[in-house]
């Protein structure tokens, strides 16, 4: 009798092998589940990239927005008769040349001819500019701009 029991534990043993540790065991499948919804994720993240992209292209294709959006921003380009003006931070300022200091300070110089109000009359002790703009604000600081080449 303890021979049929120990042949029967036997038995049941090897059935189970197959289903545990065998080609289509429950370690495989669960393995394989796992591997099934990382690679929906996945999907699910390259459609969006592929969405975005799309719309990109519709934008490249029909607009202009877009084109000039992406010149100004990676080219560096400006519009016909447009400034650049570059406000730095005064505390970031990154160590330059003293030729390019004054090349700079030259390029301030003449923005700010070009920028600031011309004075036309002094009326009670306040300037009026040639649009007769009393109490003109005061125009910004050469130290406050980088023109950019």
């Amino acid at each position: 009798m303890r021979l049929i029991a120990i042949c029967l534990a036997a038995l049941l043993i090897l059935i189970q092998y197959p289903l545990w540790l065998g080609k289509g065991g429950w370690l495989k499948v669960a393995d394989m589940t796992q591997q099934v919804h990382a690679a929906h994720e996945k999907n699910d993240e390259l459609a969006l990239r592929n969405a975005k992209l799309n719309s990109e292209v519709q934008d490249l294709k029909n607009g202009t927005g877009a084109i000039e959006e992406r010149a100004r921003s990676e080219l560096g380009m400006i519009k016909k008769d447009e400034i650049f003006v570059q406000l730095l931070d005064p505390n970031n300022v990154e160590t330059v040349s003293a030729a390019d200091k004054q090349e700079a300070q030259q390029l301030l110089d003449k923005v700010d001819a070009a920028v600031a109000p011309k004075p036309v009359a002094k009326q009670d002790g306040k300037v009026a500019n040639k649009a007769g703009v009393k109490n003109v604000t005061k125009p910004i600081q050469a130290s406050e701009i980088m023109v950019k080449d």
